[in-house]
Parts: structure tokens; sequence; C-alpha cells
């Protein structure tokens, strides 16, 4: 005859057993899902401002080699049953392109894209790029003004 414990211990191990199954099965149910949107970005006044390094030797800044850079511009978390329709005509950038070695000024090749993460309930975490992207300018010259 079995004790309460006993008993109590194979319903725990069965519901964990049935809810791992469940899990499994939410996994699935989104993991071959494709999130792509078009998306249209632009952009209204650039601005490029330098900020003197006096930390280190340009030969010596690692920053300097590096052929890709990619940087985050604007983030923001929407939540499951928010409006995820990103509309900032006239909001300011949440970080600032600052120019450390004198290599934005006058960068004609700047990409802006967007991608997102979706995080699922159960299983990995994909990365999701948009379609869309938006190519702009870096003026020649930095902007005297700290505010403009």
């Amino acid at each position: 005859m079995n004790t309460a414990l006993a008993r109590l211990n194979t319903i725990f191990a069965f519901t964990l057993s049935v809810m791992a199954g469940l899990t499994f099965l939410c996994f699935l149910s989104t993991f071959f899902n494709e999130h792509k949107a078009d998306v249209s970005i632009n952009t209204a006044k650039v601005i490029v401002k330098n900020v003197p390094d006096y930390s280190a030797g340009r030969e010596k800044n690692d920053l300097g080699f590096i052929k890709l850079n990619q940087v985050v511009v604007w983030d923001k978390i929407i939540r499951r049953g928010e409006n995820s329709i990103l509309d900032y005509r006239k909001a300011n950038t949440k970080y600032y392109f600052w120019d450390f070695g004198n290599g934005l000024r006058g960068n004609k090749n700047v990409t802006l894209s967007l991608s997102w993460n979706v995080i699922p309930n159960a299983g990995t975490l994909p990365k999701i790029m948009g379609t869309g992207q938006h190519k702009i300018e870096f003026p020649a010259e930095y902007s005297p003004n700290r505010f403009q």
C-alpha cells in the first residue's frame, strides 16, 4: 500500500511531465513562424559632434580598426497587447552618435536598420531584422553648438 507522501510524489512527477510536454508543444508552435515586417525608417536633421579622446593614442585605440560598427540608436520594450506601431516624428534620439575618432564626419555610408527580439514563452530568442533600411550621410562639418 502506498503512503500519502508516495502518492503526492507520483502526482507531482506526472504534473511535471505534462508541463514539460506542454512547454515543448508551445515551443514547436512558434518555432517555424517567420516574424517579418516591412519597416520604413526616415531621418530629419543629422548632426555630428566631436568629443576629443585624450585617454589613448590613435594607434592604441582598437575602435579605429573595426570595419563594421553596429550601435544601438534607440530601444523600446513593447509588451504584449500594446500598440506596436512606432511613429516618432518629433522625438529626440535616445542615444547620440559621438565621434571619438573623426570617422563619422563626412561619412556617406551610414545605414539605419530595425531589428527586434520576440521573447517566446519557451524556446530560443530570435533576432529578427526588418526588411527596410535607410541610408544617411553625415555632414562634412561638426556641429559647433552643444544643443542644436
